[in-house]
Formats: structure tokens, C-alpha cells, sequence
């Protein structure tokens, strides 16, 4: 079986201060997976960020994270980011991934979409007042968030179920921006406790999406917290988030890959 390597990372926060133009990545795979708050999609440096990766990798993933549209909407982002990949010259090498299967070879898969966190109901207010993402967002309140998170779920074990079923010879990846555990393993210690974190994560670990043996890596990031797990079960949960520029993630690794085999 052929080796399948991607370049795994999130969280780069170009949009303040304004990065687009610097911040080098330098291939060290032909895929490259964009895991969301890589800045706003409203900013024209957005896309030329996009543009220079577009140049030097085989291909491109990408899965917007609640950054992408601030000061638009979510509707807004996505049609943006659409109207970008239309006008390449070659738009399948842009993979917005929103909801989205990916087949990268005969035996890998990428499944991706932003999944959304379950913000618990008696910490709603505390998450609604406490992230900026309903005040920047247009048109989005906590509700919709929590319905947009059962959509996301529901996609994915449906995608998940039908591959073990129908195609249990492939590895599936996982891409998502919020993370799909609230263990301690994947969390900064300082906010496992805080009213405010579901937010930014969900437990997943009873969903097929996460149980099913098909599914080989999960990648993430949101939480701004570094993680390379392997669990007894083979799976493996990562992330490699770089974080604000002002209070970077320990452990964020430009050249980070993933391969599976």
C-alpha cells in the first residue's frame, strides 16, 4: 500500500497582526490540510495565503474554522471562498471541506466539515456571552451553532457508517476545526474546568464517527493545545495549532505531517 503523507495545520491567526504575506510554510508533504482560523475569509491576504500554497502543494484541504467568518456570515464565507476556488485554473485543488468526502487513493478517505461543538445548555449564557464568535458572526446565535453541530455529527456517522459497511478496506481521516474529545490529554489544564469550554470541544467517543475501526486519525484544532495521541485502539488524535501571535501553542511544528500507510 502506498504511503499517504499531509501536512497537517491550524490555527495560524494571520489576521492580526497581518501575516498573510510572511508566514512561510514550506512543503513537506504533497498534501496540505488547513485546519481552520487561518484568518478571516473577508481579507484579501486570505486568498493570496491560499494562492502560494496552491503553488507549491499537490493539493489543498481546507475547513473553515469560526474565524474565517468574522465581520461576514457563514453563508457569506463559504460563497467567498467558493467564488475564489471557481476561478483557478484548477478548482479541485482546493478542497473546501464542509461536509465533505474526499477519496485521496483507492484506500484512503478524507472526511471533513467544521464540526461544531455542543454548547451545553446550562452553560449557554456563559458561551454566548463569552465568545466573540455571536457578536462577529452575522446572524448566529448559540442555537444554531448546537443545530449546526448536530448536522455535523449526524454527517459523519452517517459517512462512517456507510465506509465500514460498503468499503471497510479503507483508512479514514478525519478533518475537522473543533475538537472531538474532552479528555484531559487534548485540553490546556488551565481551561478544563472553565463554563465556557464546551464551546470549543464535544466528546465524540461514543459517536461510530469516532468508535469505528476505519476511521485511523482524527486532526483538529480550535483549543490552541498541541496533541499527538495514540489510543489503544490504533487511533490517533492530533493537532498543530500555532495559535495567536501574541501567545503561541507550545509544540506548534510548521513542517508537522501526518502519513498513514
Amino acid at each position: 500500500m502506498a504511503e499517504t503523507t499531509v501536512q497537517i495545520l491550524s490555527d495560524l491567526h494571520l489576521e492580526s497582526p497581518n501575516g498573510y504575506d510572511i508566514f512561510h510554510v514550506e512543503p513537506n508533504a504533497p498534501y496540505l490540510a488547513l485546519l481552520g482560523d487561518i484568518g478571516y475569509v473577508k481579507d484579501d491576504g486570505f486568498f493570496c495565503f491560499l494562492r502560494r500554497q496552491l503553488a507549491v502543494f499537490r493539493l489543498v484541504f481546507l475547513v473553515l474554522g469560526n474565524h474565517e467568518p468574522y465581520y461576514s456570515s457563514w453563508p457569506g464565507a463559504k460563497a467567498r471562498v467558493e467564488t475564489f476556488r471557481m476561478g483557478l485554473t484548477q478548482p479541485d485543488r482546493l478542497v473546501l471541506l464542509d461536509q465533505t468526502r474526499y477519496d485521496l487513493s483507492p484506500t484512503v478517505t478524507v472526511l471533513g466539515c467544521t464540526l461544531f461543538s455542543h454548547v451545553a445548555f446550562e452553560n449557554q449564557d456563559r458561551v454566548s456571552m463569552g465568545l466573540n464568535d455571536f457578536y462577529l458572526i452575522d446572524d448566529w446565535t448559540v442555537q444554531l451553532h448546537r443545530e449546526a453541530h448536530r448536522s455535523d455529527v449526524d454527517w459523519l456517522n452517517a459517512e462512517v457508517e456507510c465506509i465500514s459497511r460498503l468499503e471497510p478496506h479503507r483508512e479514514v481521516l478525519v478533518f475537522t476545526h473543533y475538537c472531538p474529545l474532552t479528555n484531559s490529554d487534548v485540553t490546556d489544564p488551565q481551561h478544563r474546568s472553565s463554563a465556557i469550554s464546551s464551546g470549543f470541544m464535544t466528546d465524540l467517543s461514543t459517536e461510530l464517527c469516532w468508535k469505528a475501526p476505519v476511521v485511523k486519525v482524527w486532526a483538529f484544532g480550535h483549543t490552541h493545545f498541541n496533541c499527538d495521541l495514540q489510543y489503544e485502539n490504533g487511533k490517533r488524535a492530533m493537532s498543530n495549532q500555532r495559535g495567536y501571535y501574541s501567545s503561541q501553542a507550545a509544540g506548534f511544528d510548521v513542517s508537522k505531517v501526518m502519513k498513514i500507510y
